[in-house]
C-alpha cells in the first residue's frame, strides 16, 4: 500500500470516485455531494493536496487535504492542522480500513510537518459517519454551523460534525 499525491492524469479517476461515493450517499443517508468544479481538483493536485492509496498498482482510496479551513474550523483554523476531506473508497475495497490507515498516514505526515491536530468534518446529523469517525479515534468536538462563503454548494444550509485528534510529539505511527 502507497500513498502518493495524485497527478493530473488522475482527474477522471477521482471524479469516478466522487461519482461512486455520492451514488452510495444517496443508498444511506438524505444529502449527498452535489458535485466539484474541475478547477478545485486540479488547484488541490497543483499543491499536492490530493492523495490517492495505490495497492497493486490500482488506485483504491482518494482523498484531499488542506492546512486551513476557517469556513468551517472558525477560531481553530488558527492551529497548526491538517484537515481531511472527501474521503473515497472504492467499492471493491470496502471493510479494509482506510480512515485508519489514513490516521496513521497523517499522523506521521502531520510530524513532518509540525501540525498538532488531524481533523475532518461530516454532516451535523450523519450518526452512521458520526459513529464510525470515533471508533477511528477521533475525537467529537460538537456540531456547528459553518460559513457557507466559498464552500461547495452541498454545504448550503447544514450543520456540521467535527473531529479532531490531537497529535502530541511522541507520536510515531506510520501506515
Amino acid at each position: 500500500m502507497t500513498f502518493k499525491t495524485s497527478t493530473i492524469n488522475d482527474i477522471e479517476t477521482i471524479f469516478e470516485f466522487y461519482d461512486i461515493a455520492v451514488k452510495y450517499q444517496k443508498t444511506k443517508f438524505n444529502k449527498h455531494w452535489q458535485g466539484f468544479e474541475t478547477e478545485l481538483i486540479k488547484k488541490e493536485i497543483a499543491e499536492n493536496r490530493q492523495w490517492k492509496i495505490i495497492i497493486d498498482e490500482k488506485i483504491v482510496c482518494v482523498f484531499a487535504i488542506t492546512f486551513e479551513d476557517e469556513s468551517i474550523w472558525k477560531e481553530k483554523n488558527s492551529d497548526k492542522a491538517v484537515y481531511f476531506h472527501r474521503i473515497v473508497t472504492h467499492p471493491d475495497c470496502k471493510g479494509q480500513n482506510f480512515v485508519k490507515k489514513i490516521i496513521a498516514w497523517g499522523k506521521q505526515f502531520a510530524k513532518e510537518k509540525k501540525l498538532d491536530y488531524l481533523r475532518l468534518d461530516t454532516w451535523g446529523d450523519n450518526t452512521e459517519l458520526i459513529d464510525y469517525y470515533q471508533k477511528c479515534g477521533f475525537e467529537f468536538l460538537g456540531i456547528i454551523t459553518p460559513n457557507y462563503n466559498g464552500l461547495p454548494k452541498h454545504y448550503d444550509g447544514i450543520t456540521l460534525s467535527l473531529f479532531e485528534i490531537k497529535l502530541n510529539e511522541d507520536c510515531d505511527e506510520s501506515p
